[in-house]
């Protein structure tokens, strides 16, 4: 399988341990192509101002651009308008700011909020503190040994008592694809809301909010090719409107006053401050980028990797998979007996090859699997077939290494 997209990020043509770079880490943050790069630095050297307040040429060309990458983010998942596209420095924040608006003025003691179990951190936290300060209760969807989502058990956790379900599209550790559209159903029909986490699916599959029918939808530029600290959240515009402001600031007002202040329309009324210009702009390339390829390729790609390295990685004594669903993306996650995963990725590294190691911020989904930490290898479209040889070998030099 040739490669016709490395070529394409500059920062995998080099050597690391004089050993050429493989990155297999693309779940924690993928490389950005050189057109993500030369769009920001072109907006730096050329086109710096802030946003949405000057009426100068320089702050018109910015607001242009921002508000481009606004347009552009809508039509990739296919929102309905740009005053559902909020804005946010990642994932994180933009649970977050769900957690803190609708959580606290939705949430009352004895309501209930549904998690996952292979949900990462920033999809469990923000639910226990709301949880905490509403006296809501958590109530958690387990998964089989496959890594899949018990649907049988969510049927019997909804409730007239369910206020949000809060799940994954694609889980950080597992790769599982998680059935949004029958999970979103079912939290309908309860007169749920439904936030979708989106973090690991967007630069994998085709995302259709509409289709989905999700209430929320959360994900950050930084895992679709586009540079860091920039967020999106998608939120029906009906439940937006009706939802508080999370931060104070600029920008999220309409008129001050020391007696009282009244707020910007959406979706400014969640974009308290000067946002991170350059990179919001930069997101804007990836998206082309990522259009240009076409998800069909793209899933072709990410299932042809998948489906070598899995094969490849069930040849080696003593592997053992965690997670194995039917539906599943580029990621694949191991335990090698005897070794800790940590002593493995600090081998791999010195092989030139980058893998995450650890609980990947997931401990309640390591803890159903009892293991401390795993090694992940996570796919995207500048890696190959010789990539996966390289942590074949790597992974051979482990276990000669421990004997």
């Amino acid at each position: 399988m040739m490669n016709l997209y490395k070529k394409d990020f500059p920062i995998l043509n080099q050597t690391v341990h004089d050993k050429t770079l493989v990155y297999l880490d693309s779940s924690a943050s993928n490389q950005k192509p050189e057109v993500v790069i030369q769009t920001v630095s072109q907006y730096e050297r050329m086109h710096h101002a802030n946003v949405h307040r000057g009426v100068y040429e320089l702050s018109r060309r910015a607001t242009g651009a921002f508000e481009e990458t606004r347009e552009a983010v809508k039509q990739f998942i296919h929102a309905n308008s740009l005053q559902e596209i909020i804005f946010t420095s990642g994932t994180t924040a933009a649970i977050n700011l769900v957690a803190q608006s609708y959580g606290r003025t939705h949430f009352k003691a004895g309501d209930e909020i549904i998690v996952s179990m292979m949900e990462h951190h920033s999809n469990i936290v923000p639910w226990q503190m709301i949880a905490e300060a509403t006296g809501a209760i958590l109530k958690v969807i387990p998964i089989n040994l496959a890594g899949e989502l018990d649907l049988d058990a969510y049927r019997l956790l909804l409730s007239p008592r369910t206020k949000l379900v809060a799940v994954a599209h694609v889980s950080n550790v597992l790769g599982t694809i998680n059935p949004i559209q029958e999970i979103t159903r079912l939290a309908h029909a309860h007169q749920a809301v439904v936030l979708v986490d989106g973090a690991q699916a967007v630069a994998h599959i085709p995302v259709d909010v509409q289709a989905l029918d999700c209430d929320f939808y959360a994900f950050s530029s930084h895992k679709a090719y586009g540079p860091t600290g920039v967020g999106i959240l998608y939120g029906k515009r009906a439940l937006l409107e009706n939802m508080p402001p999370y931060q104070g600031g600029g920008e999220m007002v309409e008129q001050v006053t020391f007696a009282k202040t009244t707020y910007n329309t959406l979706p400014y009324k969640f974009e308290a401050g000067t946002p991170n210009i350059a990179n919001v702009i930069g997101f804007k390339a990836a998206i082309d980028y990522v259009k240009h390829i076409g998800f069909t390729r793209v899933v072709e790609h990410d299932q042809a990797l998948l489906a070598y390295a899995t094969e490849q990685l069930t040849t080696l004594p003593g592997i053992k998979l965690i997670g194995t669903a039917r539906q599943k993306i580029g990621i694949i996650s191991f335990v090698i007996e005897n070794v800790h995963a940590h002593d493995i990725g600090t081998i791999l590294d010195h092989e030139g090859i980058a893998v995450r190691v650890g609980n990947h911020c997931a401990m309640p989904l390591m803890q159903f699997y009892q293991e401390a930490a795993c090694v992940r290898a996570s796919f995207a479209i500048y890696n190959s077939i010789a990539d996966i040889d390289a942590l074949m070998m790597g992974l051979k030099t482990v276990q000669r290494y421990f004997n």
